[in-house]
């Protein structure tokens, strides 16, 4: 994306922001293609049976990025990493309506590493995985940051640091100590969950 249309993704969030609905055309026009990506990147985490498409995914997720009224847009950057999150929380919501529809799906637990490696093919996986970031962010929210972006956004090491405005090797240690985290509290809920 040039430079030009970077600057009209931020006057255009604002506008829609605003109220002004005339602006959303152009905002998804500019912005669609990376959201279609995103939502690939997303997409490939879920089971092949999945009954949600990339497109509905985008779809989904853009009305509920343009409904936002309380945001404060910073930009194209911030309007990606809200994104990120508004395609975990569909994901997540869809894939506890499957289990609720299938009471339980008997999916088993995997590790954080299998995880990165290998993609989910079960609901609960994800769903519990999700839960394990939320633990992680309150402890520390730019390590859930970070693991959201890298994890689930598909991002680069390089796009994370300019997203959040750090270093890459600052992104990339705390990559490290979050995956050790997330980890060890998935090791956790396995444990408790088998009792």
């Amino acid at each position: 994306m040039k430079e030009s249309e970077r600057e009209e993704v931020t006057l255009l969030l604002g506008q829609v922001a605003g109220g002004d609905q005339a602006a959303a055309p152009r905002l998804i026009s500019l912005v669609y293609e990376d959201l279609r990506r995103l939502a690939g990147t997303y997409m490939r985490w879920e089971r092949n049976s999945n009954t949600l498409q990339p497109t509905a995914l985008v779809h989904e997720a853009y009305l509920r990025l343009v409904n936002q009224r309380e945001v404060d847009w910073q930009g194209r950057t911030h309007f990606f990493s809200i994104a990120a999150q508004m395609m975990r929380r569909v994901l997540v919501d869809h894939a506890r309506e499957r289990l609720r529809d299938k009471r339980g799906g008997g999916a088993k637990p995997i590790s954080l590493e299998d995880a990165v490696v290998l993609a989910p093919e079960q609901s609960l996986e994800l769903i519990n995985l999700n839960r394990s970031l939320e633990r992680l962010t309150m402890v520390d929210p730019r390590q859930g940051q970070i693991v959201e972006l890298r994890f689930f956004g598909g991002l680069s090491v390089e796009e994370v640091a300019q997203t959040l405005g750090v270093s890459s090797k600052t992104v990339q240690r705390e990559w490290n100590v979050a995956k050790a985290w997330l980890h060890g509290d998935l090791k956790r809920s396995d444990v408790h969950d088998t009792r």
